[in-house]
Formats: structure tokens, sequence, C-alpha cells
């Protein structure tokens, strides 16, 4: 009896034994996107330091277009020095990991690092994935201690996140901040650095923390005081441009953002009369860090723009200062700017602002959140669903003139994902 129990206790170790090295190859890192299902994807998470995972649904156009860059990203990130691993799951099949993971559209993209999921709202182009993932395996404050580390470090960093240089600053300090936004930008600490390189970031004292915003092309310095709260207040401000192009790209950022926004809304921001007004709200933000400068083309952006009461017929450019939810403020007798000494308009609207001298209004359409979560969730996708089918067979007996389903929002949503399929943005999903 004895000997048939330790047969059965070695057949059970040599069982698991077998199985973990069957895990083990299953694992590797070999550059093919997994394929992760309710049975696997806790080992699998726990197997990799860092994992990219795709939660997609097999009928989804956005998700069709994303598979081959992610065929194409994969081998890549799996040769980094901290390899990337890209793993799929279908969560229209597999609904219990949807919901543990918050998936109400498609494709809902996270990178678990140590376990842990962080949303990614970054380009799906396979080049530029590559680039952005490796911006989470980087250090929260890259160290530099030369003119060609600094170089090397601004250009590995790319175009797609702000970067900090801290000139001979405090290491400890910067290194908090550092971790606490490594999602948001680059940090850096540099202590050996020769006077090209002053010349360079136009800086001519230290300590300094330099700004840059190679999308924009914007950079900004910052010589103290160097307190937390100060040279946090300055890290935040400069996530994004002193006039803000407002898309829902930048209202994902502007959404952590407690200032109020001093919204202009042009005809087209692309025209030479807008080019020039941008440069008054460039000066006009630097003089009134508390708030927001943001602008839209009413023709690059229509629907945004007509919340604030603006249709094609409107009077342009028009200001109004926005809270980011559901009101917004007119400065009476500022509604709309003339095309003559613009920067003195824009001065006494923000006096007008302060003093109190203001219209409250409520939008018309989505709010905050509503324009950077501009899509359908599953549910809302269903219960359509369920009344178009009830309204067709209403139609098919009674013959009548068919209803509306849902809102003009609604519409203009789904028109606009249909229209925007050709190319991918950040944060866009297909339910």
């Amino acid at each position: 009896m004895r000997r048939l129990s330790l047969k059965l206790s070695i057949f059970s170790l040599l069982l698991v034994i077998s199985q973990s090295s069957k895990s083990n190859e299953k694992f590797k890192i070999d550059g093919k996107v997994l394929e992760l299902d309710e049975s696997n994807f806790d080992s699998a998470i726990s197997s990799f330091d860092f994992i990219f995972v795709d939660f997609y649904a097999p009928w989804c156009g956005h998700c069709k277009r994303l598979s081959p860059e992610l065929d194409a990203a994969a081998p890549v990130l799996a040769e980094l020095k901290d390899p990337i691993v890209i793993a799929k799951v279908n969560a229209d099949k597999y609904t219990r990991l949807a919901s543990k993971y918050d998936v109400d559209g498609y494709p809902t993209l996270k990178v678990f690092m140590h376990g842990v999921p962080v949303d990614y709202y970054g380009p799906r182009k396979a080049d530029l994935l590559v680039r952005y993932l490796k911006k989470f395996v980087a250090p929260d404050v890259a160290v530099l201690s030369s003119d060609l580390a600094i170089r090397d470090f601004v250009e590995a960093a790319g175009t797609n996140f702000p970067i900090f240089i801290g000139f001979y600053m405090n290491e400890t300090l910067i290194s908090t901040l550092g971790k606490k936004y490594k999602k948001n930008a680059w940090f850096s600490i540099a202590n050996g650095f020769s006077e090209e390189i002053m010349v360079q970031y136009d800086f001519d004292k230290v300590p300094a923390l330099v700004s840059l915003l190679p999308s924009y092309n914007e950079q900004s310095i910052f010589y103290g005081p160097f307190e937390e709260k100060f040279l946090e207040d300055f890290i935040k401000q400069n996530f994004l441009p002193p006039a803000v192009p407002m898309s829902r790209d930048t209202l994902k950022i502007l959404k952590d953002d407690e200032r109020k926004i001093v919204l202009t809304i042009m005809e087209d921001e692309s025209d030479e009369k807008s080019q020039k007004l941008i440069k008054f709200l460039k000066a006009a933000a630097s003089a009134n860090r508390d708030l927001v400068f943001g602008y839209v083309g009413f023709k690059q952006w229509d629907d945004f723009a007509e919340t604030f009461g603006v249709d094609k017929h409107s009077k342009f450019p028009k200001m109004v200062v926005w809270d980011g939810d559901e009101e917004y403020l007119s400065v009476i007798g500022l509604d709309s700017l003339e095309e003559e000494d613009q920067g003195s308009q824009i001065s006494y609207f923000i006096e007008g602002y302060r003093k109190g001298q203001t219209i409250q209004k409520r939008i018309s359409g989505p709010s905050f959140m509503g324009f950077i979560n501009s899509l359908i969730g599953i549910r809302t996708v269903y219960i359509i669903v369920f009344l178009v089918a009830m309204l067709m067979l209403i139609q098919s007996i009674g013959k009548e003139e068919p209803l509306r389903v849902g809102t003009r929002d609604q519409a203009d949503e789904v028109a606009g994902s249909e229209a925007e399929s050709s190319e991918y943005r950040p944060g866009d999903k297909q339910d």
C-alpha cells in the first residue's frame, strides 16, 4: 500500500513538473503574439515583467487593422533589453476577463507592468508603438553625464511625450515627480554638460529644469523655487504647449488639470489669420498660468465647437471660459473678437472674466468626459440592437413610417467612427 502511495506521489510530482515545463515553453519570448484566454491569462501575466494586451473582438474593424501592426511590433519589442511581450484576448468570447479589466469597447489596450495594468492610449502603427512602449520599461529618471548622453536621450525619447531635463537639480526631488508622472513624460538629470548645451537649450544658470515639447516645437525653462509644489505645477503645465490645440488626445491630458480652459473657437485654425491669433493666445497663456488657453477650428472639429453655441454662420473667432464639464462662461460684450488689435481684446476678455462680468451657459452636447470617451459602450449597443429589432417588427406589421432610434449625438459618433476608420487615433475603440 505504501509502495502504491509512493508511486502515486512520484507520478503526481512528475506530472506537475511536466506541466510546469510545458507552461514555460508556452510562454517563452519568441517575438510572436500570444493568444490568451481565461485558462492561461493569469499565468502569462505573472510570467513576464512587461506584457502588452490587446482585448479585441473578431468582428471589430479597428481590431482587424491593429492586428498586423502588433505582429510587426512583437519581434522588435522582444529584442529589447527589458523585453515587452504582446498578447491578445478575444474579449467578445471571454467576457469574464473583459469584465474584470473594465473592457467596454474594442480594442481596449493595456500594459501590465509587473502584473499591474495601465491603460494604453498611444499610437498603433508598429514603429510608433515600439517607441511608445519603450517608455514603460525605461527608468523613471535617466542620469546623464555628458553632452552625447543628453543628445542620445532626447533622440531616443522621440516626439510623443514631453521631455524634462534637470540640469544640476536635486535628484531626489526630480525622481519623486518622475516616478509619479512616468506615464506622461520623459525625465532626466544632467550632471555633466558643456556651455554648448547651455546655449542649445537657452538657459544661463543652474539649477534649471528645461521642458521640451518636440511635437509642438515648444520649450520652457524653470529656475525655481525648487520646492515640490512649484516644480510639480511647472511640470503639469508643460505637458501641453501654452496654446493647446483641442483634440481628443489633449482632452485626455486636460481631464486631470483643474484649471479653467479659455477656449477660442476659430473658423479654420490652419489659416493665416488664425495663426496670428494663436501667437496672441500663447502670450496670454504665459501671463496667466492659472488658466489653460485652448483653441479649435470649426472646420477641424465642428461637433465639439457646436456644443458652445456656434455654427458655420457664427461670427468667428469666439471666446468662452469652459469648466471642462457642463458649464461655460461668456464675457459680456466680448463674445467674439474683431480682427484689429486682438491682443488687447484677449486681455480685456481675461479681465472681464476675472471681474465676474460673465453669463453662465450650459454646453449643448457631451461633457468633457463625453468627448474623451466618444464611443458607444457594449451595453448601449445591445439596447440599440434590441430597439432596432423591435422597430423593424413594428414597421413590418403596421407599414408605418419607421421611428428613429438614439440621439443625434450617437448618430454623429457612429458616422464619425466610420469616417475615421481609415486612420488610427490614440484611444479609438469600435464596439
